[in-house]
């Protein structure tokens, strides 16, 4: 179609995973007129395969990343207060022993002019201290819980581990419902007036007379075309393919493709605390309890050179995995205890580093003013720091608008999180109260998912036949109707692995049912 003057947007984000919605909603809260276009689901490929951790990163402290590490730590607190119905505290173990090997050197090691582990070997209790010590205090940290020392003889926390681990490090990290972040922060962005197309293909961006003309091709509808002052690229994996062959603009930046693979088990202990185990290949995985029946295992660093495959775990990186964390374990994982693994891929920023695992986390945005069309890229970012970086995207985006307003986004919950961050357990019992129908774990479920929203979305039923077809694991018609409606779910998968994890309950058929349903216009 043809537009005229008034049809042009400030802003049009390709990429909706966490950082394009991230900034999608921080622009429309400023007042900007956008889109965001994903050629697939929301969150469909690196923002859903994370470890579900908002971190400061603790190993990255090794390699000296302060800003980066610092950031986090400050962001987990600003995190938790707007978001505590997907994100809340978590209490970490890290168990060490006297018989464990030192070999190699690190870059902390040097700087000290000292011999110590690093790539080969696991950090000494005084470095691993040293670097909690840095960990509590570089945040500003108020409501997370500092590190502590663990004798592990006769605990919970030390009955799953072999006896040679006698202490232990216990310090505080926080988790975080990776998809759920996503596709919350896109409903916001929405909610101030931007436009977010799933399943819309971006095909060619051209600029002409300083204006994008961005050629859209929808999965189920003609390609149309939209007209935008400022182009935003958010691709995550795909960033250097949109920067060369979609807006076809030299740059020398690019990401390093990383790999990322984890395992999930039958459920392998019974406290609520994770652990944080290092390899004496230098490389650490955390073990992490997931779903209430399950435990969590990863994370794997694997290059990953063809974004024409799709990531999946393969058996060498479901083997180390296994082998990783037996070597911790009095009870081996068995390659029989997994019931499901999932695969993403990291666009890590590429600094020349030697390897997948040293490649900084760190992340680099650029404007490129060259054609006169103006072009923001992002490359890299991590999970933790998503609403810092959109922040400094609109700082960017502000040297081409100068009027931009203010931040704003600190602080603002997300759509259910206006409740403390120890409000869940009130919303669990009232919601037991209110709908006697909801047993404890289906309120756990509701409330962690939508938090104060569970009760709009319960509305006036007095029975669970009031929320129409169940399609198995307590899923609903009417939870179904809600995700369609305000979270841009469009097929099962959508909904049973993004939007949930239900997919760990039910069977093939019935989430076939589910898909076959939500085609059908409701």
């Amino acid at each position: 179609m043809t537009a005229t003057d008034d049809d042009i947007l400030d802003l049009f984000i390709i990429g909706g995973g966490i950082n394009g919605c991230g900034i999608a909603r921080d622009a429309a809260g400023r007042g900007f007129s956008v889109e965001l276009a994903e050629m697939h689901d929301l969150a469909s490929a690196t923002s859903s395969a994370s470890t579900k951790l908002f971190h400061g990163g603790l190993r990255y402290l090794e390699y000296w990343e302060l800003r980066l590490v610092r950031e986090a730590l400050i962001e987990r607190e600003t995190l938790l207060r707007a978001m505590p119905h997907i994100a809340w505290p978590m209490r970490f173990v890290l168990p060490y022993a006297s018989d464990m090997r030192f070999e190699g050197d690190t870059p902390t090691s040097k700087l000290l002019g000292l011999t110590m582990p690093w790539m080969k070997g696991r950090r000494p209790a005084w470095l691993i201290r040293l670097g909690l010590f840095m960990y509590d205090n570089l945040g500003g940290r108020k409501i997370l819980k500092g590190t502590t020392s663990l004798k592990l003889a006769g605990t919970a926390e030390g009955a799953p581990l072999q006896d040679r681990f006698k202490h232990a490090f216990e310090y505080s990290d926080c988790w975080i419902e990776d998809s759920r972040l996503v596709a919350l922060n896109a409903r916001d962005a929405a909610d101030r007036g931007a436009t977010i197309s799933t399943r819309t293909k971006v095909v060619a961006a051209d600029h002409i007379d300083g204006v994008w003309h961005v050629t859209l091709e929808p999965q189920d509808g003609p390609q149309r075309v939209v007209r935008a002052r400022m182009l935003v690229n958010a691709g995550g994996p795909w960033v250097e393919d949109v920067l060369r062959k979609t807006v076809r603009v030299n740059a020398t930046e690019g990401v390093r493709l990383v790999r990322g693979s984890h395992v999930v088990t039958r459920k392998l202990y019974d406290h609520d605390k994770c652990y944080f185990f290092q390899g004496e290949d230098g490389r650490i995985i955390f073990m992490i309890p997931y779903e209430t029946d399950y435990t969590l295992i990863g994370t794997t660093d694997a290059e990953h050179a063809d974004l024409g495959q799709k990531p999946e775990c393969s058996p060498e990186e479901r083997a180390y995995l296994i082998r990783f964390a037996s070597s911790y374990l009095k009870t081996p994982v068995t390659d029989s205890d997994i019931v499901w693994t999932y695969s993403g891929v990291r666009p890590l920023y590429d600094d020349g580093a030697s390897s997948a695992t040293a490649a900084t986390r760190e992340y680099v945005l650029t404007l490129d003013r060259s054609t006169g069309a103006p072009l923001l890229n992002v490359f890299g970012g991590k999970i933790t720091t998503y609403r810092r970086l959109a922040e400094k995207a609109l700082d960017h985006i502000s040297e081409v608008f100068p009027q931009t307003p203010g931040p704003w986004t600190a602080g603002v919950p997300l759509a259910g999180g206006d409740f403390p961050v120890d409000g869940a357990a009130d919303l669990k019992l009232e919601m037991t109260r209110r709908y006697p129908f909801v047993d404890a774990r289906w309120s756990d479920r509701l409330v962690k998912a939508y938090g104060s929203e569970a009760f709009d979305m319960l509305g006036d039923a007095t029975t669970s036949a009031d929320l129409g077809r169940d399609f198995g694991a307590t899923l609903t018609e009417r939870e179904v109707v809600w995700l369609m409606t305000h979270e841009f779910a469009r097929r099962a998968d959508d909904v049973v692995w993004r939007r949930s994890k239900l997919g760990l309950r039910m069977t093939p058929d019935q989430i076939e049912a589910l898909d076959a349903w939500m085609q059908v216009p409701q």
